[in-house]
């Protein structure tokens, strides 16, 4: 349980970040953040799986570069969910996806890995 907070606590940081660095991105509180960090997380456990399958080709064709579309979706997805929650277009996406995708591994790194050993 408490790898699951610590994980929405740096997908938390990571869309903070994004929201400081990026004028496209922006959140009305802490609560509507770490709600759209749950959200990012639910999100991302149950569809982006589903959606990576179905676009494998075109993640194979664009060497990967794809998937950073697929996480943008997923955080748009999460904006369109939550109101108190905002981003502003494509670049804005893609870019607090990097973001947000560098501090949940650094995030990852600090907390360990369960599947070790």
């Amino acid at each position: 349980m408490t790898r699951f907070l610590a994980r929405i606590v740096f997908g938390a940081l990571g869309l903070a970040l994004a929201a400081y660095l990026l004028p496209g991105v922006s959140y009305s509180g802490i609560v509507d953040l770490l709600i759209a960090a749950l959200l990012l997380g639910i999100v991302n456990a149950i569809l982006r799986p589903i959606l990576f399958v179905l676009t494998l080709p075109l993640t194979i064709i664009t060497l990967g570069l794809w998937l950073l579309v697929l996480n943008a979706a997923m955080i748009g997805l999460v904006a369109w969910l939550l109101p108190g929650f905002t981003v502003t277009g494509l670049v804005p996406g893609l870019l607090a996806a990097i973001i947000t995708g560098v501090v949940s591994w650094i995030g990852a790194i600090v907390i360990g890995d369960a599947k070790k050993g």
